[in-house]
């Protein structure tokens, strides 16, 4: 998959891939500019995360799931879907 970097007021700097699927895969920090010129958390609950790997998909996530969990290093934090 080919990801195209993008940038945005209120993500920063972020990368985005787009599957045949729709489905979307976005690597953005976790430490996004607040509007106060302090950096905040985009997920808050995970202050020790820096990186992000954020996938939205139409249809079942389970074979991107078991595709991510051969990644060294790479952590699931929460999913939408049971």
């Amino acid at each position: 998959m080919a990801f195209t970097e993008r940038e945005s007021d209120y993500l920063g700097v972020y990368f985005l891939a787009t599957l045949a699927d729709t489905t979307r895969i976005h690597v953005q920090p976790n430490s996004i500019p607040g509007d106060d010129g302090e950096d905040d958390l985009y997920k808050g609950e995970y202050p020790e995360v820096p990186v992000l790997l954020l996938v939205t998909s139409p249809g079942s996530t389970e074979p991107l799931n078991r595709a991510l969990s051969a990644v060294e290093g790479l952590t699931q934090l929460r999913s939408s879907r049971s």
